[in-house]
């Protein structure tokens, strides 16, 4: 199972990268597998600032629909929009093509209660 070691991660099983003030988040590999094939991923708070583990948007599975959570405090300024014609991208490629939003961090202490790769390869016993 990939879990790259360049990311930060949630115990909700989303990944953050982390580029100056910038966090894109997805939901991770693991996260994928076990909703199945990702039909529909809505995020209707663009724009909106929200704070860490508020619901920003959901991700609907043939079987089930689960809410997203913010990992960080901040203003949502980007919203993968190829999501809505390929939801699909989420499980072919979680990690690129398949990220779901883009924050304006609010509060970078936060970064530091995200789990390294190893914390989270424990949390889910890989």
């Amino acid at each position: 199972m990939s879990i790259p070691a360049n990311l930060k991660y949630t115990k909700d099983h989303e990944w953050v990268s982390i580029e100056g003030d910038v966090a894109t988040v997805g939901i991770t590999h693991f996260a994928q597998k076990e909703l199945g094939d990702i039909v529909y991923v809505e995020v209707e708070t663009l724009d909106q600032t929200l704070s860490k583990d508020e619901v920003f948007g959901t991700v609907e599975a043939v079987k089930t629909v689960s809410d997203l959570f913010l990992p960080l405090t901040g203003e949502i300024i980007a919203f993968n929009e190829d999501l809505e014609s390929a939801p699909e991208t989420v499980n072919s490629d979680p990690y690129g093509d398949g990220w779901m939003i883009k924050i304006k961090i609010a509060d970078a202490s936060e970064i530091d209660t995200l789990l390294s790769d190893q914390a989270y390869k424990e949390l889910i016993g890989a």
